[in-house]
């Protein structure tokens, strides 16, 4: 059977992609433009097309599985249905894929990536599929041939609901991507609450404003009482955390944060359905952070670059914490924020959080909206954002040591010195690693 994705340059729609491939379908996608990502995929033997157009679409493809991204006119869609070619949304293909495995579905707002790529590593026998590429195993899919899968379940458009959970983990049900439930709460916590119902097993945070609401039977972390940090620590210049679950004893994963703990924690109590905690224990230990997440891109004396996905307040405040634990572990006090806004939609819905989430003793660069897809609004961010006294940039540009502020193609400013994170969903991944 071949199975064609359209769109599969995304990390979510490449994972499921990988995932098919070594079950041993012919597998083949497409997506606008090269990345690393499609270029990675080349090299593990799938065939991708660049650009997406009709004749990518022949008539020995069984099955075309797009993202969400692709709208009704895209042409390889057009040219399958016409062909009489089935084709899914990944969400419909979901059961497909997973159906009649044990899965470990991991779901929240924000922390999930984080939480499955932690359970993976504690569950070494398992396959994962995850929105992220774990350092552990270099990619956002492992493959092992066993029947048990860690997930990475998708709330933003409710293909959570498609995952066959046989353990259902939530790390939160923060409001987000309310424009796919029409802005209706009730909608959204409905679906949290279905997803958890299909669940054999839930692990939740007990503390969380809906969550905490849940009349269902479920192992319940209740963090403030739960989990206790012993200390931040640095072990051959990696960011560790140190820390106590329950009666459980202590525990060490890569990463600084209270968040870190608190997903730790939830892969533990997901874990003990599979080993012992000494097992548990140990394999946490191979657990190595995940690209994008703190991710450390460039390092050269009193100069540290960090690269991180956070594009939500929550999200920001959280790594933000974790990077002045970082800073007053190295000696560094000159710090620099870099924000990529990610959606003009989130942006809006989430104005004053993001004023107020830059209230840190840092310098703040703002780059031009990452509209991902989305029609641009217009948005005073030099009178919303004036207290700090921000720079605006187009974008940043790697140089052989720091990285260079541009307004177009005019230099704007060198940053050579202390620690940079950036914040964003977007391409500034890209620019801060030098690859665009």
């Amino acid at each position: 059977m071949r199975i064609h994705f359209t769109g599969i340059g995304g990390i979510g729609l490449s994972g499921l992609a990988r995932f098919l491939h070594a079950e041993g379908y012919k597998v083949s996608g497409s997506d606008m433009i090269e990345t690393p990502l499609v270029r990675k995929l080349r090299e593990e033997g799938i065939e991708v097309f660049v650009p997406q157009k009709k004749e990518n679409i022949t008539d020995d493809i069984n099955l075309l599985i797009y993202s969400a991204a692709v709208k009704s006119n895209n042409p390889e869609l057009v040219a399958a249905r016409s062909k009489g070619i089935q084709t899914l949304p990944r969400r419909e293909a979901l059961p497909l894929i997973l159906g009649g495995k044990k899965v470990y579905a991991v779901a929240g707002a924000h922390g999930k990536s984080t939480t499955s790529a932690i359970l993976a590593s504690i569950l070494k026998d398992a396959n994962a599929i995850i929105g992220a590429e774990s350092k552990e195993f270099g990619s956002n899919v492992r493959y092992t041939g066993s029947e048990t899968v860690v997930f990475e379940a998708d709330e933003s458009d409710a293909s959570f609901l498609n995952s066959n959970p046989y353990c259902a983990i939530v790390t939160n049900a923060e409001p987000e991507h309310m424009e796919f439930y029409n802005n209706d709460l009730e909608l959204f916590h409905q679906a949290y609450t279905e997803f958890l119902k299909k669940a054999k097993i839930r692990v939740i945070n007990a503390e969380d404003e809906f969550l905490k609401t849940l009349d269902l039977e479920a192992i319940k972390l209740y963090p403030s009482q739960d989990i206790r940090i012993i200390e931040h620590f640095l072990k051959e210049d990696e960011p560790y955390i140190r820390f106590e679950l329950r009666d459980f004893g202590e525990f060490e994963v890569w990463g600084f944060g209270e968040h870190i703990a608190l997903d730790a924690s939830l892969a533990i109590l997901a874990g003990i359905q599979e080993l012992g905690l000494e097992q548990i224990r140990e394999n946490l230990k191979s657990y190595r952070g995940i690209k994008k997440r703190f991710d450390i891109v460039q390092k050269s004396g009193n100069f540290i670059v960090i690269d991180d996905y956070a594009h939500h307040p929550t999200e920001i405040e959280a790594t933000l914490r974790s990077l002045f634990e970082y800073a007053k572990l190295k000696g560094m006090e000159n710090i620099t924020i870099i924000w990529q806004p990610h959606k003009y939609s989130r942006v809006l819905s989430n104005l004053k959080r993001f004023v107020e989430c830059f209230d840190v003793k840092a310098k703040l660069i703002i780059l031009p909206v990452w509209s991902a897809g989305e029609e641009p609004v217009e948005i005073d961010f030099k009178t919303l954002f004036g207290k700090y006294s921000p720079i605006f940039a187009d974008r940043v540009k790697k140089v052989k040591k720091g990285l260079r502020l541009l307004r177009g193609d005019k230099p704007l400013a060198l940053i050579d010195n202390g620690l940079v994170v950036g914040f964003g969903a977007g391409d500034i991944t890209y620019q801060l690693r030098g690859v665009k």
